[in-house]
């Protein structure tokens, strides 16, 4: 019987860039998973514009106050029982309006988008006024909340 002894070499050094590597490659993974994984804030904004498309709402004029350099612009939604009727931009001073050359483009926009898909569903802007557009989404968002009906909300 003769038995054949197998000798492995193994370099420290290769072993320690292979480890290495094999590290840095599970972190990539795992950072691009991060990256790429919707966000809970997103989430809770669909949630909310489903709640808003599938329910009724009270009848009447809601309004929600942004603050901008000092001073108040307000939004404000008119809807009936099923339908959202306008929205529209009321105290927008001057000055607010030329610091804030986008405000009223892109509010038209999201107003007219709106209105006409009768929900929250599918807005859509462009990404050169992309963060005045989500602030404008956000106040007609939280105009509509008010205006949902709540069953626990009902008077006796």
């Amino acid at each position: 019987m003769s038995s054949k002894t197998k000798i492995i070499v193994l370099h420290v050094k290769e072993l320690i860039y292979t480890g290495i590597f094999a590290v840095l490659g599970i972190l990539f993974i795992v950072l691009l998973i991060i990256m790429f994984l919707p966000k809970e804030e997103k989430r809770a904004t669909l949630s909310t514009a489903t709640q808003a498309a599938d329910s009724t709402y009270i009848p009447g004029v809601y309004t929600t106050s942004l603050i901008l350099n000092g001073n108040v612009v307000e939004i404000e939604v008119t809807v009936d029982e099923k339908n959202i009727n306008s929205i529209r931009l009321v105290n927008l001073d001057e000055a607010v309006a030329t610091m804030y050359p986008l405000i009223e483009p892109s509010f038209e926009d999201l107003a007219d988008q709106i209105i006409a898909n009768q929900s929250l569903e599918g807005i859509t802007y462009p990404d050169d006024s992309k963060y005045t557009s989500t602030v404008l989404f956000n106040a007609i968002t939280a105009s509509l909340n008010k205006a949902l009906e709540n069953e626990g909300d009902d008077e006796e």
